[in-house]
């Protein structure tokens, strides 16, 4: 199992109901059938007192494999990646994970 992380850095725009009733399920449609799980987690504080967050939102979806990923991916990363603007002002940095537990 493999985790594609989508870290959304701190920000003022990120609109939360376009996220999740709008892109989320898209990339639902989209990577389905070789998605297997989203969990998306909103940024609340950093690890120090007052601390900010580091990111406003972080995305990991759950793959079967790096394979399965980049061939559910491929055909549609214009259009994931297109709609970003739509909901935030900030570029994600995406990161590849072997999940160990």
């Amino acid at each position: 199992m493999i985790k594609v992380g989508v870290f959304y850095p701190l920000t003022k725009k990120f609109d939360w109901d376009y996220y999740i009733t709008k892109h989320t399920p898209m990339i639902q449609k989209l990577l389905s059938p070789a998605l297997k799980r989203v969990d998306i987690e909103e940024g609340l504080a950093g690890g120090g007192p007052g601390a900010p967050a580091t990111y406003t939102t972080i995305c990991n979806l759950h793959f079967d494999s790096v394979d399965a990923f980049q061939k559910a991916f491929a055909p549609h990363a214009q259009a994931i990646m297109s709609d970003i603007a739509n909901y935030t002002d900030v570029q994600p940095v995406v990161q590849i994970s072997a999940v160990k537990m």
